[in-house]
């Protein structure tokens, strides 16, 4: 989703100073154990060795409380800067969140990304202990559990390319995804919500081209129906789909991938992370884990587990406590067809320890080990290094 420059909220960040510092338990040998020490939730040995023996890649997921990213880039707070400020308690919560390497893109103007950027790179520096910047498959080894996480900088939409020589700027800044387009018509191609999609324009082949080149993602997770198919007939490496679900489970959501694009991410040997956000997930109620784990498994059944993988779409905590107000504005920023109703997240899924929820939930739903840590990154960090491949 992106953050608009109209708001200025205080959110739970502030409201739940102190959580953070608390989220830290002794690794026991029990049956089950708390992860969290102020919560009840219990996870069995199974889900905890799982989380904690894989490096879990979420390819779209904040590192900032959106509230302080959206009062950040308020008129009242014109410091995009302040975007990028967490503190120690914050990183705490997102070392012990059981993911390792986070993907913080924002859909962002041509005119913002070079800040958004510099941002992340400031953020990298501030942290540098505990948070390194993945450029390559050889950063992943400098990863930590619970130490040392990972940021992939991307953005989610490529306006900024203006010319493909943009790509190499941009490159060499430390990005490594983009989106073509995010949910409007811009000179590469059509975003999910146009009336109209005309695919991809000549100008934006050539933008796929020099990505291929590089080695940076192309991700089509916000394009249109014509825009993805021809991403993945055009591109020479495997185009990604970081964070969208099945449209075929979503009440036909246009922000949902069709069974086409799916098998076009098979055929590609590539991976589509599952996102949480409610209206994607499903337009029926109860919307929760389980709904989420329906498309997980329609994928993995069209094309193979080998396929799948997680791009939450938010922060820690997920949209539906930022204050009324601004919950209200973020939402007046989509179209119609966005189809929001009462929450934005997914019951079960809006929380720091959301991994191992999901975890236990596919477990329950009958995956194998082998497959659990394939969807949790496995899957992701595969396609990564055939990508990034020179």
């Amino acid at each position: 989703m992106t953050i608009k420059h109209k708001y200025n909220p205080q959110r739970r960040h502030w409201l739940k100073q102190g959580l953070a510092a608390a989220i830290t338990a002794p690794m026991l040998s029990l049956g089950s154990f708390k992860v969290f020490a102020d919560s009840e939730t219990r996870y069995s040995n199974r889900v905890i060795e799982l989380v904690n023996s894989t490096q879990v890649i979420d390819m779209l997921s904040l590192v900032n409380p959106i509230g302080q990213m959206m009062a950040a880039a308020s008129d009242k707070h014109p410091k995009q800067q302040d975007a990028f400020r967490i503190s120690p308690d914050y990183l705490q919560s997102l070392l012990n969140s059981g993911v390792d390497v986070f993907h913080p893109a924002m859909g962002l103007s041509a005119e913002d990304s070079l800040s958004f950027v510099a941002g992340l790179n400031s953020l990298v520096a501030q942290y540098a202990q505990h948070i390194i910047r993945i450029d390559s498959m050889a950063d992943f080894e400098r990863l930590q559990k619970g130490k040392r996480l990972g940021l992939i900088i991307g953005i989610q939409n490529a306006d900024h390319f203006r010319s493909p020589d943009d790509v190499d700027m941009f490159y060499h800044l430390g990005q490594r995804v983009s989106q073509l387009t995010y949910n409007s018509q811009n000179l590469i191609g059509s975003g999910s919500t146009d009336r109209v999609d005309g695919g991809l324009s000549d100008f934006g082949c050539q933008i796929v081209e020099r990505m291929n080149q590089l080695g940076m993602v192309v991700d089509v997770s916000h394009c249109g129906d014509k825009t993805t198919l021809d991403a993945f007939d055009i591109s020479k490496k495997p185009v990604v789909i970081t964070h969208s679900n099945v449209r075929a489970l979503a009440g036909g959501h246009v922000r949902c991938k069709s069974d086409d694009a799916i098998r076009a991410v098979g055929k590609a040997n590539s991976v589509m992370g599952i996102t949480g956000v409610r209206q994607f997930v499903s337009d029926k109620e109860p919307t929760n884990i389980k709904s989420l784990i329906e498309h997980i498994n329609y994928v993995s059944k069209m094309i193979g587990v080998e396929h799948v993988g997680i791009g939450s779409d938010m922060d820690l905590d997920g949209y539906d406590d930022i204050p009324q107000p601004y919950y209200d504005a973020l939402k007046a920023n989509y179209k119609a067809s966005y189809a929001f109703r009462g929450k934005i997240d997914t019951d079960g899924f809006d929380h720091p320890k959301k991994v191992f929820d999901l975890t236990a939930g596919l477990v329950g739903a009958g995956y194998s080990d082998d497959d659990i840590r394939l969807i949790l990154g496995g899957n992701f960090k595969r396609v990564l290094a055939d990508i990034w491949a020179g």
